[in-house]
């Protein structure tokens, strides 16, 4: 039952015929407390037409609303308050979460239609670090969030395995590396070799030549530089691997810059056919000045294509295969006015559908305030955050259920759940700064802490034992779970919001409040008091628990069964 149309429908055969329904839907109001009313009208738009105070106004229309349906319908203020009838509505929403089970809030927006996701997108040759979780997890929670409104997600991690660091990198391997020290250390080792690089082409600046001459050997196709960038991206690849693992992220495409190589000569003949291409100091060009904007940069004078000029026909690429309806980019903020040039270029290239790719951009990970950098040496590296928040999940376990059946594998998806949810609860535009007790702390605005509410709702329902699904009636009068239940009929419009904002951080934000709502409801009630409100309050329980693990689930947060 829609219960904010039937207090529309209540208002509007009380108002004057000027005001539609469309406006009285636009203005209704969520009170911030239940003692308020569950719905809430404004009279200051009435106020000019009926030449009334709104107080006056809202006192007068209450007389006329007719209650049925309502526990109560008043006036406070300026503002019509509307209590609903918690017996109906709790009946009608936890039949329908008991009903749809998973597939509560599902929606048909999206009709199956294509949204290509860029993400994560670790550069190749350098470790994971703390910097590269954001737009994983990011982009992975609105895959899963855009799915449930069924759009079609298509996961594409595009890699950074192309560019002048590659010749950095072979120039680093060639003066201090072996074999033996790769193999040995992959990742450890060629970021060292890349490090030195920056440090040593400080006082001698011929190294970045030598650089762009071995990523020019790469383009041109020299099997010894290709050798050594296919065995620098395959040793990376297999740690990359090892880190989705843990996170349980997926990806539908490993396309990576250099997918593209044999795609831009036609990127670049259309931009010439469009008469966009111009020559400035020997490099080429698309003069974005009309813009504000410096020029995008297509080829080096060498003749070396760009990170643009690979993301131009990536865009073409992703539209050709996919025929998305939105194509979505979640990387750094840093990045926006290289997607503002993106987007331009390709509309100026006649590709009107350049106006369906969406940058997401999210703030930066830092470190006593500095940003982290690779080159420098300056990083957190994931895999070793990972390891430290499951340590922490397991000294707790052993604290406080020594005995519990699957300790490892309760206290990886606890600690690595600790580390996402972290990140995702903060507004994705937010930069914060990295302290590693506050990203794996067990107490408060956590993960774990709406894990263990799910665990506790599980063992309720275990400890009563008590078959209700035959349970027709599940009306709920009582107060204390009054606030729990007004959520549960949340969910739907949060997933919405998420969606439309990409936005994860509504939904962990709202099962934080829900995992509250239904502890303090716990801790107030005897949800196990053998009475004939019993199958309603576990049909309660088993509503919060569905809800919680959905909304775990969106985040890519697991739920242990217990702790």
């Amino acid at each position: 039952m829609d219960f904010k149309k039937q207090v529309v429908d209540a208002l509007v055969k009380v108002l004057p015929d000027e005001i539609t329904e469309e406006q009285v839907t636009k203005l209704i109001e969520k009170p911030k407390t239940s003692d308020l009313g569950d719905y809430a009208f404004p009279t200051f738009i009435l106020a000019k037409s009926l030449h009334k105070a709104p107080n006056m106004i809202a006192e007068d229309l209450v007389g006329k609303i007719e209650t049925t349906g309502f526990e109560k319908v008043v006036n406070t203020g300026a503002y019509i308050n509307f209590f609903l009838d918690k017996k109906a509505f709790s009946n009608s929403v936890l039949n329908e979460i008991l009903n749809n089970k998973e597939n509560y809030g599902n929606a048909d927006e999206g009709k199956g239609r294509n949204v290509p996701i860029d993400m994560s997108s670790p550069n190749i040759a350098k470790p994971m670090s703390m910097g590269h979780l954001r737009s994983t997890v990011i982009g992975n929670s609105i895959a899963k969030i855009i799915a449930k409104l069924n759009y079609n997600p298509v996961k594409i991690n595009h890699l950074g395995d192309w560019g002048t660091q590659f010749g950095k990198l072979i120039v680093g391997y060639k003066m201090w590396g072996s074999v033996e020290e790769v193999e040995a250390d992959p990742i450890n080792n060629l970021l060292k070799y890349y490090v030195r690089f920056h440090k040593e082409a400080e006082e001698k600046p011929e190294l970045d030549d030598e650089a762009r001459a071995w990523f020019k050997k790469m383009e041109d196709g020299d099997k010894e530089a290709l050798a050594l960038w296919s065995w620098f991206k395959e040793l990376s690849l297999k740690e990359f691997q090892t880190i989705y693992n843990r996170l349980d992220v997926q990806f539908d495409h490993f396309t990576g810059e250099s997918f593209y190589n044999d795609k831009m000569d036609a990127i670049v003949d259309t931009l010439e056919e469009k008469g966009l291409l111009e020559e400035s100091r020997g490099a080429e060009i698309v003069d974005l000045s009309q813009y504000d904007l410096s020029p995008a940069l297509i080829k080096k004078t060498d003749g070396a294509t760009l990170y643009i000029t690979r993301d131009l026909a990536a865009a073409k690429y992703r539209k050709d295969t996919f025929d998305f309806v939105k194509s979505l980019y979640v990387v750094g903020s840093e990045q926006a006015e290289h997607f503002t040039k993106l987007k331009i270029v390709l509309k100026k290239m006649g590709y009107d559908w350049a106006d369906d790719i969406v940058y997401i951009p999210f703030g930066l990970i830092t470190t006593g305030g500095k940003k982290l950098s690779t080159r420098k040496g300056n990083v957190i590296l994931l895999d070793n955050v990972l390891n430290d928040a499951v340590d922490l999940a397991k000294k707790q376990i052993e604290e406080k259920n020594p005995d519990l059946k699957n300790k490892d594998a309760v206290a990886e998806a606890v600690g690595v759940g600790a580390v996402v949810f972290h990140d995702l609860k903060n507004d994705r535009r937010d930069s914060f700064d990295f302290n590693l007790e506050e990203v794996v702390r067990f107490e408060g605005e956590t993960g774990p802490y709406v894990q263990y509410t799910n665990a506790r709702a599980l063992s309720i329902l275990r400890k009563a034992n008590v078959d209700y699904s035959d349970a027709k009636d599940l009306a709920i009068a009582d107060d204390q779970a009054w606030d729990t239940i007004k959520m549960l009929q949340d969910f739907p419009e949060v997933v919405k919001r998420a969606a439309k904002e990409y936005e994860p951080s509504v939904v962990a934000k709202y099962v934080l409040k829900l995992a509250k709502s239904f502890n303090q409801y716990y801790a107030h009630s005897r949800i196990l008091a053998d009475d004939e409100g019993l199958k309603a309050r576990l049909a309660l329980v088993k509503s919060v628990s569905t809800v919680l693990q959905m909304s775990l689930a969106l985040l890519g947060v697991k739920a242990p069964e217990e702790m």
